[in-house]
This record gives C-alpha cells, structure tokens and sequence, in this order.
C-alpha cells in the first residue's frame, strides 16, 4: 500500500516521504481500516515536528483523523492508533472506539466531524458549561477548530465574536454565522469585543491559538468569564498570570480532548450521538475547504502548520468521494 511516512523529525513538507509498505497489523484490540478520508489536523504538524504530547517511533504515518471502512463494510469516525496513521491507504484503530459516521454526511466531511467538533462540544459544554446569551470569543475562527466552536456556539444559542486573520478568512467566519467578526491584522480585538458587549467582556473564549490571542483574551473576558485553554497554533505557550485571573475573578480551563476516551469513553459517544444529531438537523455542517488526494497531503499538512487554511483540507487516499 502507498502511505506518508515521517523517517525524522522537522517541517512536514520536508519530512513527509510518499512510500510503498506493507499493511499494518492489528494489535490486540485494534482494527486494520481501509482510509476512505482522513482528515488534517495541527497535531500532524506537530508530530513531524516532534513537539506533539504523543512521540510516536521513527518511522511514523501521521494523520490522527480518518473515516475509514472495518472488514465487515462498516462506514466508521476514529482516532488513529500511531505509528499507523491516517495518510495511508490503510490505518490501524482501537476497536471499541469506533463511531458510526453519519449517514447525512460524506466521507470528507464525517473525518472532519470527528476530533474537532468532539473538542469544541466538550470544551464548550463540559468545561466552560456554555449558555444561552452569553457571548463566545472563538480565536481562529475559520480555521478547522475554530469553526467547529462558532456553529456550536451558535447551537447553544450564544452571541460568537469570532478573530480571523485577512479578509477571506472574515468572509468566511460570517458566512459560519458569526454575530462579528474581528480581523486581528487591522482591528484592535480588545476593543471591538468590548464595544459589542457593552463593555462587559466575553463570557467564555476558546483559543487554540495561544500566545497574543491568550493575552488578548484575558483583557477582555467578562466577570466570572471562562477561558478555555484548547492549542497553540502560534507556537507559543502562554504564561498566564494567577494574579490578574484572581483580580479579574476568571476561570483559565485546560482541554485535553483525548483524555476523555480513557477517562470517559461513555461521554465520547455520548457526545457522538448528540453532534450526530445536530448534524441531521442541519444545524452543523463540518467546513472541509478542500479535498486533496493523498499525494497532496505533506503540502496540505505544511499548509495547515504555516495558518494559510480555510476550514478543514481533507486527504482521500482512494480518489473516492472527491
């Protein structure tokens, strides 16, 4: 089979090699799928660089989110099992974790369903406990995570304020739903959130950004607000300041998304069963930016490193659903 495999760690551009190898074999509890689209996410760039909380052995295939099909036919959501990942025709997945892929949805778009939407229901509901009216900040906002939190936020019936950066990226973010959008590169975000809410703040802001967005945040997140705390994408890990969270009286809320499927597997289909359902409704609708086939995905992942996506690029190995 033809898989992306990572021989040493630096920019996934450099580093991603298209190879002929053999199939992967199932380990205990695992699963061989066929890849029928597997979606890009930051942590790909991450691991070939070798800063990802998980280092899987050299050599590796990257792409932690795919929609793949079982050897009994079955159209499944999973998280791959690395060093067998997703850019390949073939990947390796833990069993009991399958999801069944919404019917509603195509390939690329169930993959794109999986990880991010997960994420953003989980930090949004289960830790900053999100609430009608109240107004969302969503950092990266027509980026694949950011995007997934402004429809969800909408779902929940918040005012989202949602930060880009450039003028297509804005169009977009409105065009997600967003009630403003902030272009970081030419508009004071500090202020613009203030005077839409009147000078009280975001109630809740989710950044997987870090860095000047944390900094930003803290400076205009309401009373009793929330931060969630879910990436760096900039590359630089915020420090922030106990003092000024307990002057301010805000909460800073960590999100490991992965921890939940060995803490709490059960919330993770619940979790499934209610996206599923959204997705049924029309109420979401995964943004996949573009379809790529697998030869393109050390460019697509590169792209996805340096900020210069729209939504999710989604890789499809068998040239399927494209």
């Amino acid at each position: 089979m033809q898989a992306w495999r990572v021989h040493r760690n630096g920019e996934p551009g450099e580093v991603m090699r298209l190879e002929e190898t053999g199939r992967p074999t199932p380990g205990d509890g695992q699963v061989l799928l066929r890849v029928r689209a597997a979606n890009i996410n930051f942590p790909d760039a991450l691991l070939c660089r070798g800063q990802y909380q998980v280092r899987p052995p050299l050599p590796f295939t990257p792409g932690v989110e795919i929609c793949g099909e079982t050897p009994d036919g079955r159209r499944v959501l999973a998280t791959a099992a690395l060093p067998h990942g997703g850019f390949a025709e073939y990947a390796l997945a833990d069993a009991a974790a399958l999801l069944p892929a919404p019917e509603s949805l195509d390939d690329a778009g169930a993959a794109a369903l999986h990880i991010g939407y997960q994420t953003g229901w989980f930090g949004l509901h289960r830790r900053a406990h999100l609430r009608a009216g109240e107004t969302l900040l969503v950092h990266a906002a027509a980026g694949g995570v950011g995007s997934a939190a402004v429809q969800l936020g909408k779902a929940a019936g918040a005012d989202v304020i949602g930060v880009v950066s450039g003028p297509r990226k804005a169009e977009v973010a409105a065009e997600l739903g967003c009630d403003l959008v902030v272009d970081r590169r030419t508009e004071d975000v500090v202020a613009a959130v203030k005077e839409f809410t009147g000078g009280r703040g975001a109630d809740v802001v989710y950044d997987p950004v870090g860095g000047d967005a944390y900094a930003k945040s803290v400076k205009c997140v309401a009373f009793e607000g929330r931060v969630v705390v879910v990436g760096f994408a900039s590359g630089a890990v915020p420090a922030p300041a106990l003092n000024h969270a307990l002057l301010k009286n805000y909460s800073i809320l960590g999100l490991h998304w992965g921890l939940y499927a060995t803490k709490d597997p059960a919330a993770v289909r619940a979790c499934h069963d209610e996206l599923t359902r959204l997705v049924a409704q029309g109420v979401v609708e995964p943004l996949v930016g573009e379809r790529v086939a697998l030869d393109g995905a050390a460019e697509g992942v590169q792209r996805v490193a340096d900020g210069a996506s729209v939504g999710r690029i989604v890789v499809l190995p068998t040239g399927a659903d494209r």
